[in-house]
């Protein structure tokens, strides 16, 4: 299934990847999900087209254990023996007058407006929360949470998803879309750069800009990195992160300051577009077009760019626009009401469609690279988190929910930083029998200029 799967990866967005060969199967995680089978094919892509990007000719594997391990390394990773805090007190699962929903309380700006819709004060607790869920419908929760500014998912049977309409806008959608824009040539002035070939790394002198949070968007680009690309992160002072993840999603990268709501900031990134070969970004739809960075800007700065777009619900919709998280996702879309018995929520046992959806996104970018090389123009790739879970949806089930957690210890290594010793599992996957690697460790938030090096 898993080699079938990448092949169709690589025809849906035409080119040509070398076979992978696939050791291991389902289950390796509690699921009734293939959750092994969709990391096996999100990772054996990614370091496919890797492999294509650095000449091919050598064999391309990936062990399914070890990608489903890898969607899992936050749960793994530690700072001096000691792992991070995930969520915030408020996020969770409530029960509600009809059913269950989930608020995404890890920003403070989103607990916030959680609490300003429910009608509770700044310091209310997770009891009072509690208290006023159970007195309301769970989509009038989602609905009231959403419309103050935050985050919040009704649980959805698979069967009720299938009739929003939503779910018929991501059905319409590709798994990776990847479009051109514009008609720049190679050998245009000021147009594309050739591939760099002959380096020790398949993506040496690839620029990466990462303009992402979370995990999925960090997830692609610290893919990118595991590769030999250089990847500079942009984020600011003003923005929230959740501790733990911008340091664990670190790996390889760089790490600047901008302010894009300033002249400043925003001349800044210009410049440093320019310059680059990739731009990731994770904001909500539309959100970077308005401060004048959308993928048309971007390949007018630097035809040849390649813009790569990642959502929760997708482009378009209803619910386009609205923020959205791997947990909440998992809750609209029935994955966490077929999980369990329906009585409650019953989650994947990793953060699946976040990473799944950070490795698929590296796999297009390198595929939008490729295309680049061989045809010349900018590039667009675009993906969401519904839908990567419709992806998994559809590639079946599996008799694995009493399977017991593996054991992940020959996979996990240590190395020093500025935070201290951090341990770590290493990236999936590997190229003539060699893992990809960070050649450096996690770097201060905003540690270094914007500037390419």
């Amino acid at each position: 299934m898993v080699e079938e799967r990448i092949r169709e990866l690589a025809a849906e967005v035409g080119v040509e990847l070398p076979p992978v060969r696939v050791t291991g199967d389902d289950p390796v995680l509690p699921s009734v999900f293939r959750v092994g089978g969709a990391a096996a094919v999100a990772v054996g892509a990614a370091t496919a087209a890797a492999a294509a990007l650095g000449g091919g000719g050598r064999e391309v594997a990936v062990d399914v254990r070890e990608a489903a391990a890898a969607f899992r390394d936050e749960r793994h990773f530690r700072i001096d023996g000691v792992a991070g805090e995930l969520w915030a007190p408020l996020s969770g699962d409530y029960r509600a007058a009809d059913g269950w929903v989930r608020l995404h309380c890890n920003f403070d700006h989103h607990r916030d407006a959680a609490l300003a819709a429910l009608g509770l004060p700044p310091d209310a607790g997770r009891d009072a929360v509690a208290r006023a869920c159970a007195g309301r419908a769970a989509v009038e929760v989602e609905e009231s949470v959403t419309a103050a500014g935050g985050c919040a998912a009704a649980m959805r049977s698979r069967a009720e998803w299938r009739e929003h309409p939503q779910a018929r806008g991501v059905t319409a959608a590709p798994l990776v879309g990847l479009t051109r824009l514009g008609e720049t040539r190679l050998g245009d002035p000021g147009g594309v750069r050739a591939p760099r070939r002959g380096g020790r790394r398949p993506l040496d002198g690839v620029r990466v800009l990462d303009l992402t949070r979370v995990i999925a968007g960090p997830v692609a680009t610290r893919t990118l990195a595991a590769h030999g690309a250089q990847v500079l992160r942009v984020g600011a002072g003003h923005l929230p992160e959740v501790p733990g993840l911008v340091i664990g999603t670190a790996f390889g990268k760089r790490s600047c300051h901008l302010d894009l709501r300033t002249a400043a900031g925003s001349a800044a990134l210009r410049d440093l577009v320019a310059g680059a070969d990739v731009f990731v970004q994770s904001y909500r739809p539309g959100a970077l077009r308005s401060l004048g960075f959308g993928p048309g800007e971007l390949a007018a700065i630097r035809p040849g760019i390649v813009c790569v777009d990642v959502s929760a619900y997708g482009g378009h919709g209803p619910w386009a626009l609205r923020r959205g998280f791997d947990s909440l996702v998992q809750m609209a879309c029935g994955i966490a009401h077929e999980g369990g018995d329906g009585s409650r929520p019953h989650p994947l046992p990793a953060q699946v469609l976040d990473h799944a959806t950070g490795y698929l996104a590296a796999f297009g970018a390198m595929a939008a690279l490729l295309r680049r090389s061989a045809e010349g123009g900018s590039w667009r790739v675009e993906l969401s988190l519904a839908g990567t879970a419709r992806w998994l949806d559809g590639l079946g089930r599996v008799d694995g929910a009493a399977t017991p957690e593996p054991d992940v210890a020959d996979l996990i290594e240590e190395t020093d930083s500025v935070f201290g010793r951090l341990t770590y599992l290493r990236p999936p996957g590997t190229v003539g029998g060699i893992s990809p690697y960070w050649a450096s460790p996690p770097p201060e938030n905003g540690e270094h200029p914007p500037a390419w090096w």
